[in-house]
This record gives structure tokens, sequence and C-alpha cells, in this order.
């Protein structure tokens, strides 16, 4: 009833909010993208995107075709491959940043696990930048992690505003230096708030280090300062802080899927799995705004 491609190419608009970014992933021109959202809109005779010239947003009913999609993709590829005879297996070195831990992001581990039984997932939670400096190493096979603003590389996921977020009751002195709890080096929302501060002239003090988010969390809960977040991904019992004292804007930042340089027996796997976390990038956090 729906075409695959054209589902595939729905998910990749509805994740990145972006008809531009989806032809980047997808490898297509952005005029054939829209021509798949509007022939998978003709074929549902609903409109599923509201756009403009600056901004993407999905509608009631591309919420409701975005939970459908997904499923019909999951199930044409687990057909795909039953009556291809194709089995994936190997062992694949996989890593994902810190900012997930808190996410659906082991959902999607469970449902590939089930799906493709014969990999052995060895999985690695680490900084960002610790990340892409393993996979450039040759340690690991793929990567889902910030990316750095000056790295073209990765296929996107979602980008997103960082923000500062801290204790709901916390109150900062305009007076004072910002007191911060960061990441360690070579942490990539780290250098993004140094830099924003510096910037602005704006002090600051580093109140907490910690290469655990869990770590981070608990330092903002007990109020001891801020910390830069991306605004989707904001951890319970932490809140975005209003404008006043006003700290510098910390820009948007890009969460990227990376395969290594060194391909080999995880090809496949590799493959397997980043097909698995962008058709699901949704799970991965709520809905977002972006420009198209």
């Amino acid at each position: 009833m729906y075409d695959p491609t054209q589902l595939r190419t729905f998910l990749a608009v509805a994740q990145t909010l972006s008809f531009t970014q989806a032809a980047r992933r997808l490898g297509l021109r952005q005029s054939t993208v829209s021509q798949h959202v509007r022939r998978l809109e003709d074929a549902t005779g609903r409109q599923l995107f509201a756009r403009d010239t600056h901004s993407v947003e999905l509608t009631e009913d591309g919420e409701a075709m975005l939970g459908f999609a997904r499923r019909l993709m999951e199930v044409h590829e687990q057909a795909t491959a039953f009556f291809t005879g194709t089995r994936v297996r190997g062992r694949l070195r996989f890593g994902a940043s810190e900012d997930f831990v808190l996410t659906r992001l082991p959902e999607i581990l469970e449902h590939f696990r089930h799906d493709h039984p014969e990999v052995d997932l060895e999985l690695t939670v680490e900084l960002s930048g610790t990340l892409h400096e393993r996979l450039a190493a040759g340690k690991l096979d793929l990567v889902l992690a910030k990316r750095r603003p000056e790295d073209p590389r990765g296929a996107l996921v979602w980008r997103d505003d960082l923000v500062w977020i801290g204790a709901e009751n916390l109150r900062l002195d305009p007076d004072r230096p910002v007191p911060l709890i960061v990441y360690p080096p070579p942490g990539i929302t780290r250098a993004r708030a140094l830099e924003a501060l510096e910037a602005q002239g704006r002090e600051w003090r580093i109140v907490c280090t910690s290469g655990s988010l869990n770590g981070l969390v608990a330092a903002a809960r007990a109020g001891l300062g801020v910390m830069a977040h991306s605004r989707r991904l904001i951890p319970p019992g932490l809140f975005r802080l209003p404008e006043r004292p006003a700290l510098p804007e910390l820009g948007k930042v890009d969460f990227v899927l990376v395969h290594g340089r060194h391909r080999g027996a995880a090809d496949a796997a590799a493959n397997a799995l980043a097909a698995a976390i962008l058709s699901g990038g949704d799970r991965l956090h709520g809905r977002r705004r972006a420009a198209g």
C-alpha cells in the first residue's frame, strides 16, 4: 500500500525536520525528497508536514504516520532479510555518547539484538570527543555522538539546540562567575560552553567535572551550578534556565552516526545498526523544531 522508499524518505524528513538534511542523509536531490513526501501525502490523503520557507513540522497526521512508518519499515526489512537468506553476523564495536544514557537507545539496541542474534555487539559509552578519537584509531566500528561544528563526517540523526539547564530553584548572581558543571576534555558541550562564555566576556568557574552524565545530573540537581545540554534530552529533575541573568546562546548541535574508516567484517552489522537507529531516531527524543 505504501512505498517503502517513500516511507524511508518520510522518516528521514521527520527526524531531521529538514528536507535539505534528509536529502543529504539519503543521497538524493532535494526535489526527489519533496516528490517522495508529496506522493506519500497523496497516498494517505493527508498533509504530513506543515512547512514554509523557514521551518518544517509534523502535522497531527504526520505524528501518527511516524509510528506507522517505523513499524512498516521494520517489518519490510525483516521480510527482506528472511527471503533473501541474508544473515548479518560478526563482531560490532559500537560507541554511544553519554547523552543517550537516559534515552530509549537501549530499546533500539534490544530490537537490533532480536533481529540480528548472530551479531556480537560490544557497547562503549563515552564522551563524544573520546568516541571520535577511538573511531579514528580503529578501536570502534560505529559511533552515535555529537559532532564538532567543523567536522563534516557522519549521517545526521537530528539537530538540536544547546541550552543552559539547572535545578528549578537555581538563581545565578549576574555579578559573580558562572558556576559550571562540565564533562572533562575533550567534551564537545564543555568546549562550546567555555567558548560562548569567553566570547561574551563572562567570567566562569568550574564547580563539578565528571565523565558520567549521572554525576553531572546529580551535581545540577543539588543546585551546584549550570550545564550545557541538548534541549530535547534534558534529564528529569532539571530545567532550562530563564534568559535572565543573561547567559550566551550556545547554538545548535548535531547528533550523527559515523562509520569507522577501517571497514571490514563488521561492515554489514554496522550498516544494519545504523539503519535501525536512523529509522528509529524519533524514539531517542521528543518533538523538535528546526529550519528547513
